[in-house]
């Protein structure tokens, strides 16, 4: 018996030091690092596990390095998009989730991101999702534990909302005893109470609606809805455990509110004025704009009865909206890349580089925002986001150069996740 376990340690031993001393060297035609706005010719890229070792040019290679050849690719970080909720899908997403067990919305969350994944997104932060449990942490906890490939997660277990607002059922007879997509919290004792429940089951990040939404029924994105005795006690039971806050902010007052109270990002931030400009620049305080969501509600969910509010409001301010963005980007505000992926078409996160790119970001910045700036929003840019010794080895890789093309991120052709190829068109 005792020989039998000292074997079965002993295989498990060698099988970790083989993980562990895997060395791969990648060859780039082109390298995108994105810790700097430079782009380098055939360079290589050392990999020992799931960590870039060495960064250099060809004399970095050697025999004992099993070589990926993308010679002819531009080589980039692995994407990181920081809103999404994969959980949710359709356009009456408020209460579809009902449809599912928290088991089964786990299962189908499962192969959304492994979607994603595939895409070129190895990290993601939730915003909160659609379900009467945790379940997208599940997934979370699931890859961590090896149990699945998927992409590295973070994020918020739901968002929190007052009663009547973005996170509430609100279209159906008060009669009827439906569990809200969001939790819904209202009074300091509630929201504290709220906050510390997220936290034990296993969030790590605090989401709130601070204003309405777009995409929710009987609510106005316009009006404020968290006073700022409960938004103060949200930051401040969030701080108190180190965790960070995002706040979804539409209108103006709510955005101005938000950052002053101290939240690590707003999301959306549709009715930003010059004071709100100012405020981020002040607190550096990141927006995650998630424009692109904007042009894809306008152009297929016209005359969907679920999505009308969405619709109408999308038409009539996406231009106001997108001037102001566009002199944030000017100003030099912390823009991350936030697509508000719902389970949309293939390859949908990755049109919003080119939203920002349409908006004056050059298309440097715009990968930047979706890898290193993220990571730094995140707080993980000592593990994610650049192309550097040390990191893991988050590596994808397209036929052409996104510099030439954005949208060349919609065309990921190589995905590497901690040092195990996840994709190779190749």
């Amino acid at each position: 018996m005792k020989k039998t376990i000292f074997l079965l340690i002993l295989v498990a031993i060698t099988s970790h030091l083989s993980l562990a001393q895997e060395k791969t060297a990648i060859l780039c035609g082109k390298l995108i690092t994105a810790s700097n706005d430079q782009v380098l010719d055939k360079q290589v890229i050392l990999i020992e596990g799931e960590r870039i070792v060495a960064v250099g040019d060809q004399s970095l290679l050697s025999e004992e390095y099993t070589l990926i050849d993308l010679s002819e690719y531009t080589v980039l970080p692995g994407l990181i998009d920081a809103h999404v909720h994969p959980l949710i899908y359709g356009s009456a997403y408020q209460t579809n989730f009902l449809k599912g067990s928290s088991a089964f919305n786990a299962l189908r969350g499962l192969k959304t991101v492994q979607t994603w994944l595939k895409e070129g997104w190895t990290t993601l932060r939730i915003a909160g999702d659609a379900d009467v449990q945790y379940a997208h942490l599940e997934i979370r906890d699931a890859i961590n534990q090896g149990l699945f490939e998927g992409p590295r997660i973070y994020g918020a277990g739901h968002y929190l909302s007052i009663t009547g607002g973005g996170g509430d059922i609100n279209n159906f007879s008060p009669e009827q005893k439906l569990i809200a997509d969001g939790l819904v919290v209202d009074g300091v004792d509630e929201v504290r109470k709220a906050v510390r429940q997220e936290l034990k089951n296993g969030s790590d990040w605090i989401k709130v609606l601070v204003t309405g939404a777009f995409m929710s029924a009987g609510d106005n994105p316009q009006n404020v809805h968290f006073s700022k005795e409960e938004l103060q006690t949200v930051i401040q039971e969030a701080e108190r455990r180190g965790v960070p806050v995002m706040a979804h902010a539409h209108s103006t007052e709510g955005i101005n509110m938000a950052i002053r109270m101290g939240v690590r990002s707003i999301e959306h931030g549709t009715f930003l004025s010059d004071e709100s400009i100012d405020l981020f620049l002040e607190q550096g305080t990141y927006l995650i704009p998630t424009i692109y969501i904007g042009e894809y509600a306008v152009s297929n969910w016209d005359g969907d009865p679920a999505q009308a509010k969405s619709v109408a409001l999308h038409k009539k301010y996406q231009e106001p909206t997108n001037r102001m963005y566009k002199k944030a980007i000017e100003r030099g505000v912390k823009i991350g890349i936030g697509s508000d992926n719902v389970g949309f078409p293939p390859n949908f996160a990755a049109n919003e580089f080119g939203e920002l790119v349409k908006l004056g970001m050059s298309p440097m910045k715009a990968i930047q925002a979706g890898t290193r700036v993220n990571a730094e929003l995140m707080g993980k840019d000592h593990e994610v986001g650049t192309i550097e010794s040390g990191k893991f080895a988050d590596i994808i890789a397209t036929k052409n150069n996104p510099l030439d093309d954005i949208y060349e991120l919609t065309r990921v052709k190589f995905v590497m996740k901690g040092g195990r190829i996840i994709l190779s068109d190749e």
